[in-house]
């Protein structure tokens, strides 16, 4: 019942030629690197070195390490993205609804879940490019800004460089794996609303919800994809990388929510774009 249907591959040439050539998703795909570049620019300028670990120069003089703002870059970064695309995900479909356009194509035999697959790729196209901007703007202005070296303090090196490295691709690895599920309720929400401007309030607001009140859900919450996403009420694993990359030994892991990290995600995406599948095979247009 969840199969593409006919014209998918039309679909997709026809949501690639349309996308590409419209300015929208790509000052979206811009927007968290964006922010991620103002982010440290101003913790240059307000030496917020005051609040870093230390790692040691070529001179030997004790210098802010620039892990941590690296990873407040990422963090940043992921959670603007998150926001912006959920509800991107939710105007993608709603607005072509609106104006018509899904009507024209299923007239020219591309069915609507043809269509609704083909701009859940493009999607999740344009959130890797933005991803890229934010990792590749993150690195570049950290390194330009600080020293990226082991935790020093008081002259003795207590985090070598090749920990935190690990930290960081650990800590990316399960902040990046709830994204498709975001994606997916974003379309799962744009198949259901009545109008576009409707789908994206009711995107950003389902974000907000299930930000503000997966702290009252406790343990709970780690069976919900959302609380494993970098967020304005951070909870995700990113979060503690940045306090591990400072030097603080009071981080505690907890290896069961980070095996619920890695396979929670993956199958809420598939379900949230099973029930999207079927709700567009349903829904009036």
């Amino acid at each position: 019942m969840t199969n593409p249907g006919p014209g998918f591959l039309t679909a997709l040439r026809v949501e690639s030629f349309a996308t590409l050539r419209s300015t929208t998703p790509w000052l979206l795909a811009a927007l968290p690197a964006a922010a991620v570049a103002l982010r440290l620019a101003l913790a240059r300028l307000t030496a917020g070195e005051d609040a870093a670990a230390f790692t040691l120069n070529a001179a030997g003089e004790e210098v802010a390490n620039g892990y941590g703002f690296l990873v407040d870059g990422f963090a940043t970064g992921l959670t603007l993205l998150y926001l912006v695309f959920i509800a991107y995900a939710a105007y993608s479909f709603a607005v072509d609804r609106d104006s018509g356009v899904v009507r024209h194509l299923i007239i020219r035999r591309i069915s609507r879940r043809a269509l609704l697959a083909a701009k859940l790729i493009i999607v999740h196209a344009f959130a890797l490019l933005s991803l890229l901007a934010v990792l590749a703007v993150s690195w570049l202005f950290s390194v330009w800004f600080w020293e990226l070296g082991p935790v020093v303090e008081d002259g003795f090196e207590i985090i070598d460089e090749a920990m935190i490295r690990e930290e960081i691709r650990a800590g990316l690895l399960l902040a990046i794996l709830p994204l498709p599920a975001a994606l997916a309720l974003g379309l799962l929400i744009s198949a259901s609303a009545r109008s576009a401007t409707q789908a994206v309030g009711l995107a950003v607001g389902f974000a907000l919800v299930l930000d503000v009140f997966k702290s009252t859900l406790g343990d709970g919450a780690h069976y919900l994809y959302a609380s494993f996403q970098p967020s304005l009420i951070d909870e995700s694993y990113l979060g503690e990388v940045a306090r591990i990359v400072r030097g603080y030994s009071d981080v505690l892991i907890d290896p069961t929510v980070q095996q619920l990290n890695i396979w929670i995600p993956v199958p809420q995406a598939m379900v949230l774009f099973i029930i999207a599948m079927l709700v567009i095979g349903r829904r009036r247009l």
